[in-house]
């Protein structure tokens, strides 16, 4: 049995990062393994930790009509031959997605090669993507209890892959890096509105600083070239954090996020109480799913992006503060499932 795995997925961080929480294991058993995704930002995160990666040609998959759709056809149709050509080089004994239109022709040539794939869905309602791989997928696993209902018989709930290392954070490591002081007793919170950052949270952020500053030390991820001018004591931006962001989040005692699965699943797995502001615009209401579970469940506060103002946010913050207890209370009783032990299992087991 070849002990390979090719790893795809991308997109958004979000399609990236719970490879991260693989690979040490993978590595620890043995296995090698190597990346097939495009130039988008998983080229950049995958590189960055060192792992092989190959280059594909990739189309997004939209549920509209769009002259795009044309042109993005003959790209996937391109993918498609070149992940093939890389899959008979290398032939891994499988293929382990996480989902975005990255991973479909990477997957279907897969299936085409007679290759093992296994598939896990981060988000509590699966994306066309997950849906179209699934089909053809040996083993189809998800985050969420209630997103197998919408896959096909015999999908397997098995929790969220949390990166081992963001656990590993040290507040004091933390406030020195962001450039606070630790004898200062406002409260930390983290704004972050994914790896692109959002724009609507900048924008509502930016004019309740003022006001938010005033009992609070604000940390803001702000996405590459939107960061903001406000320059104050209790307030620090920076574009985008990779290896220093286990510190930052021991250091933060709230955080303000978008609703991706893997982000919140990492709040929680942190103990850290939350206000979720799921994206809408441009959406398929995925994070919007998202949230309503953690919410349902106490481990948040949610706020709307279509009534997103400064004076809602600062609102918001502050009830979120006010109910720090009752989410701590709630987010204690959850018990994180073994996702990356039963995710090892799948991909690994001699069938």
């Amino acid at each position: 049995m070849s002990k390979v795995v090719v790893l795809t997925g991308g997109g958004t961080a979000g399609h990236v990062m719970p490879h991260f929480a693989i690979i040490p294991q993978l590595k620890a058993l043995g296995w090698d393994y190597y990346y097939i995704g495009s130039k988008g930002i998983e080229q950049k995160l995958v590189t960055e930790k060192g792992v092989d990666f190959y280059p594909v040609q990739v189309g997004k998959l939209r549920r509209y009509l769009s002259w795009d759709n044309l042109v993005d056809i003959f790209r996937l149709i391109l993918g498609f031959f070149q992940s093939m050509l890389i899959l008979i080089k290398r032939r891994p004994y499988c293929v382990f997605s996480k989902g975005g239109y990255v991973s479909v022709p990477v997957c279907m040539a897969a299936w085409v090669l007679g290759i093992r794939v296994i598939t896990h869905e981060s988000d509590l309602t699966p994306g066309l993507a997950t849906k179209i791989i699934s089909k053809v997928a040996t083993k189809v696993l998800c985050t969420f209890p209630e997103t197998v209902n919408y896959l096909a018989p015999g999908a397997q709930w098995v929790g969220a892959a949390v990166r081992p290392e963001v656990l590993s954070g040290d507040r004091a490591s933390g406030l020195s890096f962001i450039g606070f002081s630790e004898d200062d007793q406002r409260p930390v919170i983290l704004f972050m509105g994914g790896s692109l950052g959002a724009q609507r949270i900048n924008e509502a952020l930016g004019e309740a600083l003022p006001e938010l500053t005033q009992r609070f030390r604000v940390v803001h991820l702000t996405g590459k070239g939107k960061q903001l001018s406000y320059s104050s004591e209790g307030y620090r931006s920076f574009e985008f954090l990779a290896d220093r962001l286990p510190d930052v989040l021991a250091a933060s005692d709230f955080v303000v996020s978008r609703a991706g699965a893997n982000s919140i699943f990492e709040f929680l797995s942190l103990r850290i109480p939350m206000l979720l502001i799921p994206l809408v615009i441009g959406s398929r209401g995925d994070q919007v799913h998202n949230a309503q579970h953690f919410e349902n469940n106490g481990w948040c506060m949610t706020l709307s992006e279509k009534s997103l103002s400064a004076v809602d946010l600062v609102r918001a913050v502050d009830q979120l503060a006010s109910k720090k207890d009752q989410i701590l209370a709630k987010q204690s009783e959850y018990r994180p499932e073994a996702a990356v032990q039963k995710i090892l299992e799948s991909i690994t087991a001699n069938t």
